[in-house]
């Protein structure tokens, strides 16, 4: 699968640069001269990777990363500066980035780093569709609906999971803000229930049962198939947001052994050779 990446320095050199030597290795590269630009794109696309600059006029890459951190968790960042100061680095390093490059270096570093940091997991999965501002607006008006209403905040998770399709941590900080109490207590009933999810899903939520009934019947088998039609790993979604993949431990459906789960769909006695077939119907 493609992987799309975004370029952020106030050089418009190093920018071009970056776009001639990664378009080469066949990534789709977009490039931007400021934080702003980066933003915006950032909030209209979905990029496997970011590659920022720290030092920048009005906005500078601290910036940028904490503000890609919090709206958009899943983007892996790799910071290049000529400012490779200790100090420097261990401000960067502790804002969750991948790796760290100083300036100037050769093309074949640049790839060597961008290669090795893609091959690395999200620190969450993509999300099936990003909380915009418009989303938020919903989100503050349902808060708002229910906040005078005593145990209310099932009731607002509910409502902000179907709206938005998750609840990552930008979410939960937004309802505990609303509803002045702590982001731990929020959290908590979160993690408490398992209605609620903290990772993205997609239209389709596919489910391989782990359990020992299947895996003995070549669940695993099962599993290889549906990441190789889908092109994503486990805990990963499709680039249109259609499918989600996910094990399980068990679904207590073990006579019908292996088992699938497609959203309410359970689906017995798979065989491994023709699982992908499983995916004509929901496309």
């Amino acid at each position: 699968m493609e992987k799309n990446i975004l370029v952020v320095d106030d050089d418009e050199i190093v920018v071009k640069s970056c776009e001639a030597v990664l378009s080469a290795e066949g990534w789709q590269i977009s490039g931007v001269t400021n934080a702003r630009d980066a933003m915006e794109l950032i909030k209209r696309n979905t990029y496997d990777l970011v590659i920022t600059d720290l030092i920048m006029p009005t906005i500078d890459g601290f910036e940028l990363i904490k503000w890609t951190n919090d709206n958009f968790p899943h983007t892996r960042i790799v910071v290049m500066t000529g400012y490779s100061s200790k100090a420097v680095l261990r401000d960067a390093i502790a804002l969750d980035i991948v790796d760290f490059m100083q300036k100037p270096f050769f093309p074949n570093t640049l790839v060597d780093t961008i290669t090795k940091a893609l091959n690395t997991p999200p620190k969450v999965p993509v999300p099936s569709k990003q909380p915009d501002v418009f989303d938020m607006e919903k989100l503050n008006a349902i808060v708002k609906k229910y906040k005078k209403k005593p145990g209310s905040l099932i009731t607002i998770l509910q409502e902000a999971q179907e709206l938005i399709g998750y609840l990552p941590p930008s979410i939960q900080k937004a309802i505990a803000k609303g509803l002045k109490v702590p982001v731990s207590e929020v959290h908590a009933v979160v993690s408490f229930y398992s209605f609620f999810t903290m990772k993205p899903m997609g239209k389709y939520n596919v489910r391989v049962c782990q359990g020992t009934a299947c895996y003995v019947k070549r669940a695993n088998e099962i599993l290889e198939k549906l990441k190789e039609t889908l092109g994503i790993e486990e805990g990963e979604i499709t680039r249109d947001s259609l499918f989600s993949l996910e094990t399980v431990r068990c679904i207590g459906a073990c006579g019908l052994a292996p088992v699938v789960v497609i959203d309410n769909d359970t689906h017995g006695e798979v065989n491994p050779v023709k699982a992908h077939e499983l995916l004509e119907n929901y496309k």
